[in-house]
């Protein structure tokens, strides 16, 4: 017999935990299956240990540009006290406490892997054996995320390189790191490990410009900063062959170049792939190994019935954590009844890059909004232009840059580059998914004498 539940959700990380709160606090009875840890990929190994990673450098650095402060501050970092500090905020890799949430929230937590037989049906294979059927009355939801992607090249996957796993949880500092890889991941945790004490590190991307997707001047911004902390970046630079016998001990890089990199360790962060090889999407007529395709209900495309819904990493629409939470929000008030509509996670969406400086992202670059014909206007000040920005301490730089729609004179899209300008995005968030108009902006009037004041220096150079 199998056993029957409202709603059954596989994935529990963050976009499934939503999911099935939302609808377990409307009243249906909710089964969370997951084959790993509750809590998902972001809280063992991705947003929140590379940000544990990162904060302790960005801490000394405002120290150190304090005067007064930077007296005080001797010595490093104490990198073991920061890999402390990590292992303490994934719990030790524990999820003991998100499986205690969970049960608070009226869930019904199956550890095991889950995947479809049929409409409404999915199989778990038990984490201690055996197998348990479960039937879905109303809906069941996809969120099983994603894996990194490791490329196709000759000796990596034999080599055992590092992925965002092994790069946010290693219990040592490798003397010597090649990263594969110039987007957010490789960016930040090149950093990171730099901070931490690697002495060389190397950062290698195929490419013409790291973090290709943000605007140039951010990119610019943060590929200076690397170099000055020591940081090689190669553009433009492949790697053709990877050598590591029994994968373990040196590493041997070969280049398109014809060079060889030698080093401790090898981390790949060339993007993701969707969890979608082994979850039975075949069974109702979908592609594995391909995201499974939504509408802005989160139902699955192509499935009868309407019972299917697919929510973060594994649709494709927005490989972000808080749009995969956003969707699975909505997803769990379809199925309760509600009318939804998803569209924050393709036009208004944010992001923070916890490099130093930090790049705070919402909505449209100037490249975008230019190739989807809008009628674009751009304004872009400097952090210095504002007297708070010298209080925060001296060095303490960066530039925003506003997107506008002149037409309608509403904010396409704005970029911050700056230390802890990430604190400053949502206001910019609300702006972009509010479709606040300029003239109404210029009233929203920041503090004296705060950062973001740099508001006020926009919308002047803009002609308010």
């Amino acid at each position: 017999m199998a056993d029957a539940f409202d709603v059954v959700v596989i994935g529990g990380g963050p976009a499934g935990e939503n999911v099935a709160a939302r609808t377990a606090a409307g009243g249906l009875s909710t089964a969370l299956v997951e084959v790993e840890r509750l809590g998902g990929e972001c809280s063992f190994w991705a947003c929140v240990p590379s940000k544990a990673l990162l904060r302790p450098p960005e801490a000394l650095w405002l120290a150190r540009h304090s005067p007064g402060a930077r007296e005080a501050v001797k010595g490093s970092l104490d990198a073991s006290q920061v890999l402390a500090r990590r292992d303490e905020v994934v719990h030790g890799y524990d999820d003991s406490s998100q499986l205690e949430w969970a049960r608070g929230a009226k869930l019904d937590v199956v550890r095991g892997h889950g995947r479809l037989t049929g409409p409404r049906a999915v199989r778990v294979t038990l984490r201690e054996g055996g197998t348990r059927e479960l039937t879905a009355r109303r809906a069941v939801v996809l969120a099983t995320g994603s894996r990194a992607r490791i490329p196709d090249v000759p000796g990596l996957r034999e080599a055992k390189p590092w992925t965002n796993r092994e790069g946010t949880a290693s219990k040592a500092v490798p003397r010597r790191l090649v990263v594969m890889g110039g987007g957010v991941v490789a960016t930040e945790l090149s950093q990171a490990w730099r901070a931490l004490g690697t002495g060389e590190v190397t950062l290698l991307e195929r490419g013409e410009h790291i973090l290709g997707r943000v605007e140039p001047f951010a990119r610019e911004l943060v590929e200076k900063a690397l170099r000055e902390r020591g940081i090689t970046v190669r553009t433009r630079t492949q790697v053709t062959r990877v050598h590591r016998p029994g994968g373990q001990g040196e590493v041997t890089v070969t280049l398109d170049t014809g060079e060889t990199l030698r080093a401790d360790e090898l981390l790949v962060a060339t993007g993701r792939v969707v969890s979608t090889q082994d979850l039975g999407v075949e069974t109702v007529g979908l592609t594995p190994g391909k995201p499974v395709e939504v509408d802005d209900q989160l139902r699955a495309r192509g499935v009868e019935g309407g019972w299917l819904y697919a929510c973060g990493d594994v649709n494709g629409r927005n490989l972000l954590t808080h749009m995969g939470k956003y969707q699975g929000r909505l997803a769990g008030d379809h199925i309760l009844g509600k009318q939804v509509e998803a569209w924050a996670d393709t036009r208004a969406t944010p992001q923070v890059i916890f490099t130093h400086p930090q790049v705070a992202a919402v909505g449209l670059s100037e490249a975008e909004a230019r190739k989807r014909g809008l009628p674009v206007r751009t304004v872009q000040v400097g952090l210095d232009s504002v007297a708070g920005s010298s209080l925060m301490g001296e060095g303490f730089d960066g530039a925003v840059k506003l997107v506008v729609d002149e037409r309608r004179r509403i904010l396409l899209g704005a970029t911050f580059v700056g230390p802890e300008v990430g604190e400053m995005l949502h206001s910019a968030t609300i702006a972009v998914a509010g479709e606040v108009p300029l003239d109404k902006l210029w009233h929203a009037v920041p503090a004296y004498p705060t950062v973001s004041e740099v508001w006020l220096r926009l919308l002047e150079s803009y002609g308010l």
